[in-house]
């Protein structure tokens, strides 16, 4: 049974009174839920939420109250500089000092509507490592470079620039998450197949880098994730894929009883 992942990026959603509902319909609901309290207790389910940086205390301090294993808080984005002369950025130690475990690096919004570059990326990937964060490093395909059959030339740069330098427990330490740019919040998802594919191009990419045996079961500690418009009716589907350890989910995880689905036809896929 593999491990399943259930991130939710909220990107610029929730203001403090939404995120104090949401902490605590989640809390209180999974608390009475013996399948799935089972199954965070055996680390076999983690659910990482991600709410906007003016709401993560809220989040922080609701978590705090009801402790629950498996259930963490991560930022969007964070800078690579701890301190300093950048305005608008938020640095990593203070990410962790908010409450946060994760943290959520080179998202497609951020490459293609903010232009990080690979180079940017790699830094902050380093930077998280460093300070004991868990990246989530995410990677993707525009509309027109899966078009013109570039998806794996696309997929291959953008994680050998980022592992580059990168030891074997660095690679398995970051969560990686395949999301076609075509299919963040288009309502488009990937088919299971497609989703497959170039998650299984992914692993064997980073398994090949980090020299991990692919047949064995070491690859199975690099986590890859999909994100594309995941919702509850086809979340089970991308699950039943080998090489899909979990869901990168956007707007169908701003409310508790969205979410709350979505891991409920996580667990009873199949």
């Amino acid at each position: 049974m593999k491990k399943i992942f259930l991130f939710g990026n909220w990107k610029m959603n929730n203001g403090l009174e939404e995120t104090k509902i949401f902490f605590k319909d989640l809390t209180a609901q999974i608390c009475e839920d013996a399948v799935i309290c089972d199954q965070l207790e055996r680390s076999f389910l983690e659910v990482c939420i991600f709410p906007p940086f003016t709401s993560l205390y809220v989040g922080a301090e609701i978590l705090a109250q009801n402790v629950k294993k498996g259930i963490f808080l991560g930022g969007q984005n964070g800078f690579y500089e701890d301190k300093g002369a950048f305005t608008g950025e938020i640095s990593l130690p203070m990410l962790k000092e908010t409450g946060c475990s994760h943290v959520l690096i080179g998202h497609s919004e951020r490459r293609h509507i903010m232009g990080e570059t690979d180079d940017l990326i790699h830094k902050k990937l380093q930077a998280a490592l460093h300070h004991g964060l868990t990246p989530v490093l995410c990677f993707g395909e525009t509309l027109s470079e899966r078009e013109s059959d570039l998806t794996f030339e696309v997929i291959e740069r953008q994680i050998l620039k980022a592992v580059n330098g990168l030891t074997k427990e660095e690679i398995k330490k970051t969560i990686w998450a395949y999301e076609p740019v075509w299919a963040i919040g288009t309502g488009r998802t990937a088919s299971p197949e497609n989703a497959e594919e170039a998650c299984s191009y992914a692993r064997t990419l980073l398994c090949n880098y980090g020299n991990i045996d692919i047949e064995g079961e070491g690859h199975r500690d690099v986590h890859i994730l999909y994100g594309g418009s995941v919702k509850a009716a086809n979340v089970a589907s991308l699950l039943e894929e080998p090489d899909i350890d979990g869901a990168l989910i956007g707007g169908a995880s701003i409310t508790a009883d969205s979410m709350l689905e979505i891991i409920h036809e996580s667990l009873h896929r199949g």
